[in-house]
């Protein structure tokens, strides 16, 4: 499925207690929609790893970016 501006997010991580090497503190990830994770209180995240897995959402932040940082962190994918 083609990606859109719409359904594209990004988080920031503010903690990573027990993902040490899973996720870096203030690193922007790519977040993936999943509404049943979102109603369990996760988010489906592109990890380090370079695959997608559900963490808790509280150890996130949801940002808006400008449209040139979204752009090259969607190159980047």
């Amino acid at each position: 499925m083609a990606e859109t501006q719409h359904n594209v997010r990004f988080a920031v991580c503010v903690y990573n207690n027990g993902y040490f090497a899973s996720l870096e503190l203030h690193k922007i990830y790519r977040v993936l929609p999943d509404e049943e994770a979102k109603s369990d209180g996760d988010l489906r995240i592109i990890d380090e790893s370079g695959d997608d897995y559900l963490y808790p959402a509280e150890y996130f932040v949801l940002t808006d970016l400008p449209q040139a940082v979204e752009k090259s962190l969607l190159q980047k994918a």
